[in-house]
């Protein structure tokens, strides 16, 4: 499974911006994608994730919650993550990330198989 990111940028605070993350090769249907960021000098935090079968449940980080969301367009094999209310704090990488098979929602990122190649995006006050 390849995953493209794409969609990262500078952008006020209070702005919105959109991510989106193509994946390609071989396709799954079970399992989970995700969003995880990460700052210089910190880890990678797990940011929103969203199932792939069914309706496609969704999963965030406390941080985000009421200002970021995640969607798929399955058709696509596409995620996007609409992240709107931007803070300087949402200053980061974003990586997109999937495993495949697992039931429970992953949110560390040793439990992802697969990551996309990482997006900046910057906010400025």
């Amino acid at each position: 499974v390849q995953l493209q990111a794409s969609g990262g940028g500078l952008a006020q605070a209070g702005a919105s911006l959109r991510l989106s993350c193509a994946a390609s090769g071989q396709t799954f249907s079970a399992g989970f994608m995700g969003w995880f960021r990460q700052s210089p000098g910190e880890e990678r935090e797990f940011v929103a994730a969203i199932t792939r079968w069914s309706v496609g449940s969704t999963f965030y980080a406390d941080s985000v919650k009421g200002r970021f969301t995640i969607s798929t367009d399955k058709s696509k094999n596409t995620i996007f993550l609409q992240m709107n209310d931007l803070k300087r704090e949402d200053t980061a990488v974003y990586y997109c990330a999937a495993v495949r098979g697992v039931t429970t929602t992953p949110t560390s990122a040793d439990e992802y198989e697969y990551w996309g190649q990482g997006t900046q995006v910057t906010v400025s006050s």
